[in-house]
């Protein structure tokens, strides 16, 4: 929780700013607030607002026509009230406004609350306490009794600072990313697949303004997805079924203003928080949203949602392109690259926006790093890709991109380069072998099955969008359309020249943040220890796990001389020793020239006849542990032929970034995407799953 006081149960902060809505139905949050001498002091307490005259104005505020415009919204995500949700509740007028909306949509009704008492079916708050103030744990309590009253079930979770407490300049962006981390955990845990968060209208056109300052494009002015799926940093699996987690975060208030949170609070008679943090110009949405509203203009706002509006719609057009695209040009291999069919793309048909938005979602999935690609990286690409036929190659975005063999320049191989910053982090979990199977967002699909079938009717006309637009000539296009006046886009541009007069100095502040989240370079040395059974995620790409098998009945290929008597030892033993080590243990790396090297070096080993002449010499013990090392040997030159074989698939742009097991002395043990293994009794399984899906998973911009 924020910075927070507690006011006592019979405080009645609101009657002056009730007896001001009533006559002018304008609601002014600061009314509400403690008072604030000087932006340079700011109390460190936040006001628990209560509305305990609320019934006085309720019938002075259209909630039907809020109610009614939700459930618009929520058909629109493919949201049905029989679906489990959760909201992400801070206690303050937005939040607190969800929850009079979304309670009273579940259940039909107009007071938000169960029958008898009882909770809300399918409905879940949770409630963020940060623990960055002792009192934080007290005020996270007294919003739960209020969320609580409305017939909501809640949750509070606690952030775990492990690294310390974040820096002052870091303390905004540290704070969300550790509530949406919180957030994914509690649905996971309670099967819940959709979480509604209360952004609106106000903070889209801050958002806009700070974009802008930052010379983003039409597409990252079209601000927030209404609907989005976002994925966990963590890997689950049960009964050896891996699922890449995600739930769909919906924000249903994107068309309500600010003032409407108050109304819609009023009129429900739901009581919130106003936070004076919220007004410290240290941070960079504060002072936007201060300057937004002291602009005088009333058709300002209105003129700049005309134009964040159809930034939306050519986003929406945009990936509905490239949606095209990926599905008529695009192959993935199992091996972790991609095939651009150039041809088909015809690129040099293709808008500027459309084609790099299409390349930026391709290298994306490939090297799993979400930054944007943007800028001078984005241009090069298009120059590359227009390039036909194709004859040179490129590295950018974490990927290499070349000639595919053989197709003559007429397709382009995208490949993971490891010569670049990629995540080489492994992640571990285990399988659950319990026999339970657990989906953890049920619904899901058929929800995005939904929301999906809702906008494929309303795909924009291109002749109504800004293509092609850079952020200097929206404006100037949006003024040209009419959507701008001189005033508002004067009053745009002042903002803007504003706002990026404090951009080098935020620049310089989390300068130091964004480089401890820097994923590290891909090293040629061997990754953390793998156990058997164990399953790691490697470079957020691949799945890889390993085993020792107890036998080796059906594990030797044709060809190869098997004696299976070991004097009372078991193969698993065997292969421990001789292959594994005394560890027990093996290790995770990419490939690397000297591994198909080594492969070639394998296949041209011992003849067959060799060995069995050999294998008669086998008489005591410390011989016959011999005559299996040369078995496990034979084994794994049969193999290899077989590998290089498979090898010869591959193309060698994308081997480089092949998942390879060793052991803990560096041996090579296995390369699985080519099935080579050195031991008839070591099964090791490589599936190319990356986290987020291509394309980014399923996004919204309605």
């Amino acid at each position: 929780m924020a910075r927070g006081l507690i006011l006592g149960a019979q405080t009645r902060t609101t009657s002056t700013l009730l007896s001001a809505s009533v006559a002018g139905f304008s609601i002014s949050p600061t009314k509400c607030r403690t008072s604030i001498s000087s932006p340079k002091y700011l109390p460190s307490t936040r006001s628990f607002c209560k509305c305990s005259h609320a019934q006085a104005v309720e019938h002075l505020i259209d909630m039907n026509k809020y109610r009614e415009a939700f459930s618009r919204r929520m058909a629109m995500a493919g949201l049905k009230p029989h679906h489990h949700i959760a909201l992400g509740v801070s206690g303050g007028p937005d939040s607190m406004a969800l929850c009079v909306l979304t309670a009273g949509w579940k259940t039909g009704g107009y007071n938000g609350t169960g029958e008898s008492g009882e909770f809300i079916d399918g409905l879940l708050a949770i409630i963020v306490d940060h623990g960055l103030r002792r009192e934080s744990e007290e005020e996270a309590d007294i919003v739960r009794r209020r969320v609580s009253d409305m017939g909501i079930r809640c949750e509070i979770v606690h952030c775990d600072w492990l690294e310390g407490r974040p820096k002052p300049g870091h303390l905004q962006e540290a704070a969300r990313d550790m509530r949406y981390q919180l957030f994914q955990k509690v649905c996971f845990q309670h099967q819940i697949g959709v979480l509604l968060i209360a952004h609106h209208a106000d903070d889209q056109a801050e958002l806009f303004i700070l974009r802008l300052s930052r010379n983003s494009g039409v597409l990252g002015l079209a601000g927030m997805a209404f609907a989005s799926q976002i994925f966990s940093s963590h890997a689950y699996s049960y009964d050896k079924y891996l699922e890449n987690h995600a739930i769909l975060l919906v924000r249903p208030l994107l068309d309500f203003s600010k003032e409407d949170m108050y109304k819609i609070c009023l009129g429900g008679q739901r009581d919130w928080v106003e936070d004076p943090t919220n007004r410290n110009p240290l941070f960079v949405r504060n002072r936007i949203r201060m300057s937004l509203g002291a602009l005088p203009s009333s058709s300002f706002k209105s003129e700049l949602q005309a134009v964040i509006s159809t930034c939306r719609r050519t986003r929406s057009y945009v990936e509905h392109i490239c949606s095209n695209l990926i599905h008529e040009t695009l192959t993935i291999k199992d091996q972790g690259y991609a095939v651009i069919d150039l041809e088909i793309l015809n690129p040099s048909k293709i808008e500027d926006m459309c084609l790099s938005k299409f390349l930026a979602l391709v290298l994306q999935f490939i090297s799993q790093r979400q930054r944007p690609i943007r800028g001078s990286t984005s241009k090069l690409l298009l120059d590359y890709i227009r390039t036909f036929p194709c004859k040179t190659s490129l590295t950018a975005a974490g990927c290499y991109l070349c000639p595919a063999p053989g197709s003559r320049g007429t397709k382009a191989l995208v490949c993971c380069s490891v010569d670049c910053p990629l995540p080489s982090k492994m992640e571990f979990f285990q399988t659950h072998s319990n026999g339970e199977q657990r989906h953890c967002v049920p619904n899901l699909e058929q929800i995005i099955a939904d929301a999906k079938s809702y906008a494929d009717h309303i795909v924009p006309d291109a002749s109504e969008l800004l293509l092609g637009m850079t952020s200097g000539s929206v404006l100037t296009e949006a003024k040209r359309l009419n959507m701008l006046s001189e005033s508002t886009c004067r009053n745009i541009l002042l903002l803007q020249r504003e706002e990026h007069k404090h951009f080098k100095l935020d620049t310089e502040v989390t300068s130091d943040y964004q480089s401890m989240r820097e994923v590290e370079c891909v090293s040629l040395s061997p990754s953390e220890p793998l156990q058997p059974g164990q399953i790691c995620y490697f470079m957020n790409r691949f799945c890889v796990t390993w085993k020792l098998s107890q036998g080796i009945d059906g594990a030797f290929p044709e060809g190869v001389l098997c004696d299976r008597s070991l004097g009372g030892e078991s193969w698993n033993e065997h292969c421990s020793s001789c292959v594994i080590g005394d560890k027990r243990v093996a290790e995770v790396r990419h490939m690397i020239e000297s591994d198909w090297l080594y492969l070639a070096k394998l296949s041209e080993g011992l003849s067959l006849g060799n060995l069995q002449q050999e294998r008669v010499l086998v008489e005591t013990k410390t011989q016959q542990n011999m005559g299996k090392t040369i078995l496990c040997s034979d084994y794994g030159r049969l193999s290899a032929k077989r590998a290089l074989l498979s090898l010869k698939s591959v193309p060698v742009a994308a081997r480089r970034s092949l998942p390879v097991l060793v052991s803990s002395d560096g041996k090579l043990l296995s390369i699985p995407s080519i099935n080579f293994n050195l031991c008839p009794c070591l099964t090791v399984s490589s599936v190319f799953k990356p986290k987020v899906p291509l394309g980014g998973g399923y996004s919204s911009f309605l």
